[in-house]
């Protein structure tokens, strides 16, 4: 930030220009895949955990088990995902995708984040660090702050951060 502009710099305004592009990209292709944000994170969480039982699911995503059973049961009728049933526990499931996350039309929900790190694939190696390292920093420090301020304002960013 200058003195001068007070309340801004070129970094804040591509910060922001970026999650608000990041964020549009993302309802776009919810919208078109008729899925909402809680779904599109279960299907991410689905595919890089093959199998999870709804208990584990439910506590990544911050539901109820309720809100998971539901969630699962629609997901399961439009034949995005599917259950099996543990062979040693038949009170147990476990949730695997059905469909492919890496091609289309699913490939969508990460998109913008394929562009991106191809992007950063081009880029100096010292300079990556150097990014990674201020924001890794930054973040911190802006939640730790938040969290001071109103402990609960901070709740789940670990999370969401990828």
């Amino acid at each position: 930030m200058t003195e001068k502009s007070g309340d801004s710099s070129p970094l804040m305004a591509a910060l922001a220009f970026y999650v608000r592009e990041r964020d549009t990209a993302a309802a776009q292709a919810r919208k078109q895949l008729g899925v909402n944000e809680l779904d599109a994170k279960a299907l991410a969480y689905v595919g890089a955990h093959p199998g999870v039982r709804p208990s584990e699911l439910a506590g990544h995503l911050g539901v109820t088990s309720a809100g998971i059973t539901t969630m699962v049961e629609r997901l399961v009728r439009r034949g995005i995902l599917r259950r099996e049933f543990d062979a040693a526990d038949r009170r147990v499931n476990h949730i695997h995708l059905v469909v492919d996350l890496e091609k289309e039309p699913w490939s969508q929900l990460a998109r913008f984040d394929t562009a991106c790190r191809q992007i950063i694939g081009h880029l100096d190696p010292q300079v990556e660090a150097n990014l990674a390292d201020f924001l890794t920093h930054t973040t911190a420090a802006a939640r730790d702050q938040a969290r001071r301020i109103d402990p609960r304002a901070a709740d789940g960013a670990e999370s969401s951060v990828a």
